[in-house]
C-alpha cells in the first residue's frame, strides 16, 4: 500500500485517536473528509488516492487537535442531530444523541394535523426547537436562553434550513412567559452535579459550564422550571425534561409533587434513565408555583 494514501492515513489515525476517543475510526474518517473538502464515501470510493500537501497538513492540524481533546464538532464547526446539519461553537452545548429520545417522545404529544404551541426551554444550538420545527410545520415555537451568543448561534442554524416556525426569545426558563398557553413544553436544561468527575472528561470539558451544571445536586434549575412551567401549559398540556442517569426517581418525585399526572421516566438507547414526561392536569391546579 503506497504511504500517504487516504486509507493509510485513516489506519495510522485511527490507532492514534484509539486511546482518546470512544470512536477513533468515526472520528478519523470525519475529520479526513473535512480537510478534503468531501463526504465519508469519498474515502471508501478512493482509498488509494493520496492527498494534496494542503490537504495533508489539514488533516494533521485537525488530529493534533482531536488527540489534545478538542471535540470533532468544534473542528468541523457542525454536529448532525435528527438528520439536521447544525452550526455548533463553543458557546453552545453539543447536541447528544440521546437527546433525539426527548424530540421522539414530544411528537407524541404533538399533533401534526393542526397548530400548536410549543417551548424549547435552554436551547442552545437550537436543535430540540428545529427537530420539533422541521416534524411540526404547523407548530409555532418558542426557543429562549439566556445566552445572546447561543441565540445568535440557533438563529443562524434556523435560517440555514429555512425553518422559520421558530421565533428566538432571551430569557430565563418560565420568566416572562405567558400563562395556560403552551401544548409542549421541552427542555435540556443543565442537571449535573458541580462536583461531578464527568465535567473533566471528553467533550464536557469544552461545553460551556452554564449549560451542563446546575447546584450541588444537579437539580437547581429543575426545581424551579418544573413548578414554573406547570403554568404555562395549557390543561393537559405535557412537560418533558432530559435528567441525568441517577436522578429520574428523584425528578418523579418533584414532578408528581408540583402537580403534574401521568409522570413517565423514560430509557434511552443505553437502557439508562434518560429523560420524564408529565401532563398538566384539566381540572384542580392551582398556579401558585408560576413564576
Amino acid at each position: 500500500m503506497q504511504p500517504g494514501t487516504l486509507q493509510s492515513l485513516l489506519a495510522a489515525a485511527s490507532a492514534s485517536l484509539a486511546s482518546t476517543s470512544d470512536s477513533p475510526r468515526l472520528d478519523a474518517e470525519l475529520l479526513l473528509a473535512h480537510a478534503l473538502g468531501q463526504d465519508r464515501s469519498y474515502l471508501r470510493a478512493w482509498p488509494e488516492r493520496v492527498p494534496a500537501p494542503a490537504q495533508a497538513a489539514r488533516f494533521a492540524s485537525l488530529l493534533a487537535r482531536r488527540q489534545a481533546g478538542e471535540p470533532v464538532a468544534h473542528l468541523l464547526g457542525v454536529r448532525e442531530f435528527w438528520s439536521l446539519e447544525l452550526q455548533v461553537t463553543p458557546d453552545t452545548l453539543i447536541p447528544r444523541p440521546e437527546t433525539e429520545l426527548l424530540v421522539e417522545r414530544a411528537l407524541l404529544h404533538i399533533p401534526a394535523d393542526r397548530p400548536a404551541t410549543v417551548a424549547d426551554l435552554g436551547t442552545g444550538s437550537g436543535a430540540i426547537a428545529l427537530a420539533i420545527a422541521s416534524e411540526r410545520p404547523r407548530a409555532r415555537v418558542l426557543a429562549t436562553d439566556r445566552a445572546a451568543a447561543a441565540l445568535a448561534v440557533a438563529r443562524r442554524n434556523a435560517a440555514a434550513h429555512a425553518i422559520d416556525n421558530v421565533e428566538f426569545q432571551e430569557g430565563d426558563w418560565c420568566k416572562g412567559m405567558p400563562a395556560d398557553h403552551f401544548d409542549v413544553i421541552l427542555s435540556n436544561p443543565p442537571y449535573i452535579a458541580a462536583g461531578d468527575p464527568h465535567l473533566a472528561q471528553g467533550d464536557a470539558r469544552f461545553d460551556p459550564r452554564s449549560a451542563l451544571v446546575s447546584g450541588p445536586d444537579g437539580l437547581d434549575d429543575l426545581r424551579l422550571l418544573i413548578p414554573a412551567a406547570l403554568a404555562c401549559l395549557k390543561p393537559g398540556g405535557w412537560l418533558l425534561v432530559e435528567h441525568g442517569y441517577d436522578q429520574g426517581a428523584e425528578l418523579v418525585r418533584l414532578f408528581e409533587a408540583a402537580g403534574y399526572q401521568d409522570v413517565q421516566d423514560h430509557a434511552d438507547l443505553a437502557d439508562k434513565s434518560r429523560m420524564i414526561e408529565g401532563k398538566r392536569p384539566y381540572q384542580g391546579f392551582s398556579q401558585a408555583g408560576k413564576s
